[in-house]
């Protein structure tokens, strides 16, 4: 201490400032307002930390009070100490997970020990000197949801630390976050993560996740999340309470307009989306702990983001990814409660934007995608996100490119620069030359020349040149998808994956609320048939109040049909509901992931069992009822001959049929284009498949991936598929090439491939297409 008030010019003889003890909340408001006082006073970035982490150990009466700031690589420097050496400042350095600070920035959460040198994670650097100090309480500095350093406290003697203490801290550290990410302290770039090597005027390639497919280009127009909190303490805390809770209805009003202008588009999962987020914006927790955090002395944005800051560095520890995409829901939350307390209604609100707007974010709520003009909106870059996020499923059914997981698209990318998004090879060109403008402009010429084509055909039979018929069908999980089944001229709905309204949810669905919504999608196909897949839930896709162990292999562990065995009322429930939506027409529905025929058994009574309760209800029966199972597992193949003797259809899912058959993760980068479900084996494997099922007149038909493909979508017809469910956007693509080509050549040459030893078939199937002039 005396090293820092001699550095500084302090006298040694200073007067001591009265104050009361740091948990009573009169004295730690005149804390937080005496580090405000420093914060707004003139010396440099140093000069203040010095003089923060001095009034800190002061008031807070602890021998030692330390200050770490995270470098670039992942490193913590001490940056200013009152009670160790002050020859360690600026010497010692930690990585992230060495020692107990270490540990704190790793973790991202408060570390209080009564004896911190006898922790497993203790590292001893002796020129600190810290030797006689037994406790030790930190905290993490976290500025958007990062962490940026940690604040330490030790004392001499053993001491257990309270609850108090810990927030008292936590907050504070808040105050020396902003200090941390001025710039002052580290460079901007560093800060950022930005390497040297990263130049902001040279053309760039970023890589990312396909999260929607399609071609885009425009200008960058940057999404940020969160306004600069210049006013961290309040001297009135009713006041910020009163500002607070303006800001909060106002925030319900713009939602409120959202789910308005919802339901003039249509409704359906969009409006469920937005009320989940409704509910969210009306969490009693939530706002109990931002009430609370304005109590202790902060103003109403900070204790916003000081609730934010430690909800994100809390969830970011859990894997499970549908409660990380939450997350988003909640930043974007506390985003849009941020901007009413400034005055302002969105992000968006008064940004001026390019005629062709690429937009980037970090992550992205749904409101906040539905604040900007659709209109000019060409595509989305995310640094996070995933295909199970809110704002990716809305702009899948908006039809907006997406790359998500783009590292650093936010340092990379500057405003109105010049981007491509290519979302079906999971890519966006930053500064891209005038050659691969040029290049692209062309793609998306003729993709336009091919989207008119496609346009052309919608209202065509789906036949083949030579006269083979092949019924296509819709994949859809919203109701927003139905729109596409008279656009895009599709026979039906060959997989309506029910778990997605149960995935945008935030309690599960009652039967009454399923019975509605099965209701209005039968009731907008319009007589089309639609084949109801049963909760497919589990392994990569989990519910948000459904809790389930974690597994080694979730893709071969608890879920699909395996779950509504085990919780039979859960699957009743939905049968139920499905029975009853149908209200004596047409239903069918199917069993996803059934391993062997006896598992099928099992689901069919539970469905007779349902089927008797309707009947003594006194509701009408189906006027059809079509039970099938989905072939997903390979072991089924072999016990066809048993299973198409009880059901009324086969749908093969090739995803799950292709990873099990190749044993391989499909969601793996590293395997995803090692094997081709277009090799010998495979296409050998349906073959025998389909003969099997044309020997018993049992339909087949196949709802993965592949049939969505017009090169994959032609070797399947080849085969002598039938009937193909596919995306929206895929039945254009899939039925022009149908229409231009002859299934009978095709079936000839494919007999002399089966027996080929070639890791493809690929190549030869694209120089048949040409040869025959078939468009793919």
């Amino acid at each position: 201490m005396l090293q820092f008030l001699r550095r500084h010019g302090f006298q040694e003889g200073m007067q001591e400032i009265k104050r009361s003890s740091p948990g009573e909340t009169g004295g730690f408001r005149r804390l937080l307002a005496r580090l405000r006082d420093v914060m707004a006073g003139a010396g440099g970035g140093q000069y203040q930390l010095d003089k923060i982490v001095w009034l800190i150990a002061k008031e807070m009466m602890a021998d030692v009070c330390s200050c770490y700031v995270m470098r670039a690589g992942e490193v913590l420097e001490l940056f200013s100490t009152v009670g160790l050496n002050p020859a360690a400042v600026h010497k010692t350095r930690l990585r992230v997970g060495e020692g107990i600070v270490g540990d704190i920035a790793a973790h991202a959460r408060p570390a209080a020990l009564a004896r911190a040198q006898s922790h497993p994670n203790f590292v001893y650097r002796p020129e600190t000197g810290e030797d006689p100090f037994q406790s030790l309480l930190g905290v993490p500095i976290l500025r958007g949801g990062r962490v940026r350093g940690v604040l330490v406290l030790q004392h001499r003697e053993e001491r257990d630390f309270a609850d108090e203490e810990i927030e008292i801290l936590q907050t504070i550290a808040m105050i020396v976050a902003e200090l941390v990410v001025s710039g002052e302290l580290v460079g901007p770039q560093e800060i950022s993560n930005a390497g040297d090597e990263i130049s902001s005027s040279l053309p760039a390639r970023l890589g990312g996740s396909a999260l929607n497919h399609g071609l885009a280009m425009g200008l960058a127009v940057l999404h940020r999340h969160q306004l600069t909190v210049r006013e961290m303490v309040a001297d009135d805390p009713d006041r910020e309470l009163e500002r607070l809770h303006t800001a909060l209805a106002g925030m319900h009003s713009a939602i409120d307009a959202l789910l308005a202008a919802s339901a003039m588009m249509g409704g359906g999962e969009s409006r469920d989306i937005l009320e989940t987020y409704r509910m969210f914006a009306e969490d009693r927790g939530w706002l109990q702990r931002i009430h609370e955090a304005i109590r202790t002395g902060l103003t109403a944005e900070a204790a916003v983001v000081r609730v934010q800051n430690d909800t994100r560095a809390r969830m970011n520890q859990i894997a499970d990814p549908y409660i990380r995409e939450r997350l988003l829901d909640l930043d974007d939350l506390t985003n849009r409660l941020l901007q009413h307390l400034a005055g302002r209604t969105s992000v968006a609100d008064g940004v001026v934007l390019p005629d062709d707007v690429v937009l980037v974010a970090r992550s992205l709520g749904p409101a906040e995608l539905l604040d900007y003009d659709l209109n000019r909106l060409r595509a989305l870059v995310l640094e996070e996100g995933s295909a199970t996020s809110h704002v990716a499923i809305l702009a899948r059914s908006l039809g907006i490119p997406v790359v998500g997981q783009c590292p650093d698209a936010m340092i990379r990318i500057e405003s109105l620069d010049p981007l491509i998004v290519d979302g079906d090879h999971a890519q966006v060109f930053v500064r891209p030359g005038d050659d691969i403008q040029a290049a692209f402009a062309e793609s998306m010429s003729l993709m336009a020349v091919r989207e008119r084509l496609y346009a052309e055909v919608r209202n065509m039979p789906s036949v083949s040149r030579d006269g083979v018929a092949v019924t296509i069908m819709l994949n859809c999980g919203l109701l927003l998808d139905l729109q596409h089944l008279a656009d895009s001229g599709a026979d039906g709905i060959g997989l309506y994956r029910t778990e997605i309204p149960f995935m945008v949810r935030s309690s599960y669905p009652d039967v009454s609320a399923q019975t509605e919504l099965y209701s209005r999608v039968l009731q907008q196909a319009d007589d089309k048939p639609v084949v109801f897949r049963t909760l497919d839930v589990g392994g990569d896709k989990m519910l948000p109040y459904f809790t389930a162990e974690s597994e080694e292999n979730p893709a071969l562990g608890w879920r699909a049909v395996r779950i509504g065995l085990d919780r039979p009322a859960i699957l009743r429930q939905q049968m139920r509901a499905l029975l009853r939506a149908a209200g004596g027409k047409s239903m069918s529905m199917m069993f996803p992931m059934v391993a062997e025929v006896a598992e099928f058994d099992m689901a069919r009574r539970l469905l007779d069992m349902e089927l008797e309760r309707l009947n003594a209800d006194g509701l009408p029966q189906p006027s059809v009822l079509r039970v099938g199972v989905m072939l997903e597992v390979p072991a089924l193949m072999w016990q066809l001959p048993a299973l198409l003797k009880r059901v009324d259809f086969l749908s093969v899912g090739s995803n799950d049929l292709a990873q099990f058959m190749f044993a391989c993760d499909r969601g793996n980068p590293r395997m995803s284009s090692r094997y081709d479900p277009l090799s010998p084996p495979f296409l050998t494997a349906l073959r025998s498949l389909v003969a099997t099922c044309d020997s018993a007149s049992a339909p087949v038909s196949l709802c993965g991936e592949m049939a969505a493909r017009p090169l994959e979508a032609m070797a399947l017809i080849g085969i002598g598929f039938r009937t193909l469910s596919m995306a929206p956007s895929a039945v254009g693509p899939v039925k022009t090439m149908l229409r231009s080509l002859d299934v009978a050549r095709l079936r000839d040459y494919l007999t002399t491939l089966y027996r080929r030893d070639d890791h493809s078939l690929r190549d030869k199937l694209r120089a048949f297409a040409k040869d025959h002039d078939v468009i793919i």
